[in-house]
């Protein structure tokens, strides 16, 4: 017991070592925090009234976005959901086949989205299709992960019963595992889908389009009125992409 005790000290004196660490090395001062003030009065100064002239040309701007974030994960999840019962330990196989296939899911994982966006922007110029490009490629390195992890925790009885029956190896895999996972893969899937609505928008500042773009050169022209519409569609967005998941989810369940 008091070697259990000893345990949990150390934890806790490497934990509050590392904060202090962290803190140093990002110069962390809880004393600037009174200046959070200055945000309050500019966006009650510069934020409003909002720009709702702009509306349709940025709700367009806005569905452009959406467009790339579907588009985007969709072809990575058709991908990653094949390559992940590859990179998992109870269906890729062999070894080789579940180091290779996992070794380049985290290859594509470890890259940001931004990279890979300046990469296909120098190569294919700009817009959105870099932008989705680059969406598709960190996408399927993320969700083949997560479904990887998923199909290694699904439950072993449907899988004997399929074998048992006489089913091919894929076939057993197919029926008895993806309808365990189906709900998760859902739920993986729009989390992703939400986050490359938020990926669109930083790769809209290297010259990817959509709503992101907009935000970016409103906010070097100080056009702050028009930043507060484009804030406005974002958050709209998301809130939709995540009514429509959890509908979704609720009728797979």
């Amino acid at each position: 017991m008091v070697w259990f005790r000893r345990r949990y000290i150390v934890y806790i004196l490497l934990i509050l070592v590392a904060l202090w660490w962290s803190m140093d090395m990002t110069d962390f001062q809880w004393r600037k925090l009174t200046q959070i003030g200055n945000i309050v009065d500019m966006v009650t100064t510069r934020f409003f009234p909002i720009e709702w002239s702009l509306f349709p040309r940025m709700a367009y701007h806005s569905l452009v976005t959406l467009a790339m974030a579907f588009l985007g994960t969709f072809l990575a999840i058709l991908v990653a959901l094949p390559l992940s019962f590859l990179a998992a330990k109870n269906t890729s196989g062999t070894v080789a086949m579940y180091g290779s296939v996992r070794g380049g899911l985290s290859a594509l994982r470890s890259i940001p989205e931004i990279v890979f966006g300046l990469i296909f922007v120098s190569a294919f110029g700009l817009g959105p299709f870099a932008a989705v490009l680059a969406i598709i490629l960190h996408n399927i390195g993320v969700l083949g992960k997560l479904i990887s992890e998923l199909i290694e925790a699904a439950d072993n009885g449907p899988q004997e019963a399929m074998r048992s029956v006489g089913a091919t190896k894929w076939t057993g895999h197919l029926f008895s595992i993806l309808p365990q996972i189906w709900p998760n893969v859902l739920s993986q899937y729009f989390y992703r889908f939400e986050v490359a609505i938020r990926t669109s928008l930083i790769l809209g500042f290297i010259g990817g389009g959509g709503i992101g773009q907009q935000l970016f050169n409103h906010f070097q022209s100080f056009y702050y009125t028009a930043v507060a519409l484009d804030i406005v569609l974002i958050m709209i967005l998301v809130i939709f992409v995540d009514f429509v998941g959890g509908r979704i989810r609720a009728r797979v369940i």
